[in-house]
């Protein structure tokens, strides 16, 4: 129903943003990361939005940018997450973050996002692994998910991974640096290089 909004804000708090289109606010649910983009009394900003028909109310939930709209469309599709948890992930981790810990499998970290379990990290990383290459552009970060995924289906770009993340590195990040070097580099090398661009990132 409403593809974006532009207006300026009139209220905002940790939740939400209000935004005020010629006389009329509009209350939209949003993230941590797009509500410090937009929290300036004043201002003119554009959301993306999305609609959430309940049989009891409307709920419209605003984001700065697409791919985070989209990204949370995607997350809807998850069984059992809801817009509160949704958003919830969302406030954890930009799109592009969120998307190489899918592709990788890093089911612990997707747990930082509050009121998220083991459970139902399980189930964003299954569902989505194979829709978050095609929906989502990780340009940015200099690595697509097809090649973080498969990372882990690798030899020796796997066991390389597993040693980065004994050495403390999530497995996202382990995944990420190792999915940005040649594959056919020995298990050493890779972990040489790896460390390398991790510490450049750090």
């Amino acid at each position: 129903m409403f593809y974006s909004i532009t207006g300026k804000v009139v209220y905002y708090d940790a939740q939400c943003v209000a935004v005020d289109c010629n006389g009329v606010a509009f209350n939209c649910n949003s993230t941590t990361n797009t509500l410090k983009n937009v929290s300036k009394k004043g201002e003119t900003v554009t959301l993306y939005t999305y609609l959430n028909v309940r049989e009891d109310a409307l709920d419209l939930y605003g984001f700065s940018t697409l791919s985070e709209l989209e990204c949370f469309k995607l997350l809807l599709n998850v069984s059992s997450v809801g817009p509160k948890v949704a958003l919830a992930v969302l406030s954890e981790f930009t799109p592009d973050k969120l998307a190489v810990c899918i592709a990788s499998g890093d089911t612990k970290s997707i747990t930082r996002a509050n009121g998220v379990g083991n459970k139902v990290a399980q189930r964003i990383v299954l569902e989505l692994k194979d829709k978050i290459a095609k929906d989502l552009d990780l340009s940015s970060m200099g690595v697509d998910a097809e090649s973080v995924s498969s990372v882990i289906d690798n030899a020796n770009t796997s066991e390389a991974v597993s040693a980065l993340v004994m050495l403390g590195y999530s497995q996202s990040e382990a995944a990420s640096a190792v999915g940005r070097l040649d594959p056919e580099m020995n298990v050493e090398e890779l972990i040489k290089q790896a460390l390398k661009n991790l510490s450049k990132i750090g």
